[in-house]
């Protein structure tokens, strides 16, 4: 069986444990809800106050973006904090619930809140090499924004179970990497493909709509593709999660939990 076979086994593996705990796919809309929140909120406190004078105008614009990214990070660090939490219960033979999730998340709120503002940090260095570094800033930002990814891909499992600092949590993530890197590079870009293909279902309705040509048609396709899209986020974000939580057991463990076949593991690991 090809890479791209293994990865593919693996994603049907992971929704086979997101069949058993269907209730975990309510962390990503909570998630989804509450940035929603946030940024209308931001909108309109801006709506309200009215724009600030030139003078003032960049040191507002750069304290509101640095507080959007850090709410924004915090949010969807907390929720995927509870994904994770209730993916481990369930891979060692638990059976976790909604409030297992929330409640581990809640017990590492201050590691949580010091992620999201490294996070947000990282994320508003990056956006201003874009900005500022021509084609050449968003060559390079892409580059480390992917290598950040990849470095820190354990780092919420690292920091809720290991109870390290930062600095150490980074460097273990990049171990958890180094062991794990064949599955992790693997998984993330299988995984990516596979969801891509499936939003792309998603244009269907819009072109029948605009293929009949009335505005009601149009309407509908576009709010048929939007919940269909919508679908597809949550059962993407959920099996991230789940698959995060299963490669950090299978890294540190030595051993992949029961609900998957060692056989689907491509060899790149077993070096190391």
């Amino acid at each position: 069986m090809g890479k791209f076979g293994n990865s593919w086994q693996l994603m049907k593996t992971s929704l086979g444990v997101l069949r058993k705990d269907k209730e975990i796919m309510i962390f990503p809309i909570l998630s989804f809800v509450a940035c929603v929140i946030i940024l209308l909120s931001f909108i309109a406190g801006f709506w309200f106050l009215g724009v600030p004078s030139m003078e003032t105008l960049s040191w507002i614009w750069f304290v509101a973006m640095f507080l959007i990214y850090f709410v924004l990070f915090f949010i969807v660090i907390f929720f995927n904090t509870a994904i994770i939490a209730c993916a481990n219960i369930r891979l060692n033979g638990g059976d976790p619930t909604v409030s297992d999730g929330l409640r581990i998340a809640s017990q590492n709120i201050g590691r949580i809140l010091l992620w999201a503002l490294i996070s947000a940090t990282v994320g508003m260095i990056l956006q201003a090499i874009r900005e500022k570094g021509g084609w050449i800033g968003r060559i390079v930002a892409g580059v480390f924004g992917i290598a950040w990814t990849y470095v820190t891909f354990f780092i919420i499992p690292v920091l809720i179970y290991e109870k390290k600092g930062i600095g150490s949590s980074i460097r273990r993530s990049a171990s958890l990497f180094k062991q794990t890197w064949g599955e992790t590079i693997i998984g993330t870009i299988g995984f990516g493909v596979v969801f891509f293909a499936l939003a792309l279902l998603g244009l269907i309705p819009i072109g029948l709509g605009v293929y009949l040509g009335s505005t009601t048609s149009i309407v509908i396709g576009v709010i048929l593709a939007f919940f269909y899209w919508a679908i597809i986020g949550v059962v993407a974000s959920a099996t991230n999660g789940i698959y995060v939580a299963a490669m950090y057991h299978y890294a540190t463990k030595k051993q992949l939990p029961a609900e998957y076949d060692a056989s689907l593991i491509p060899q790149t690991i077993h070096g190391f």
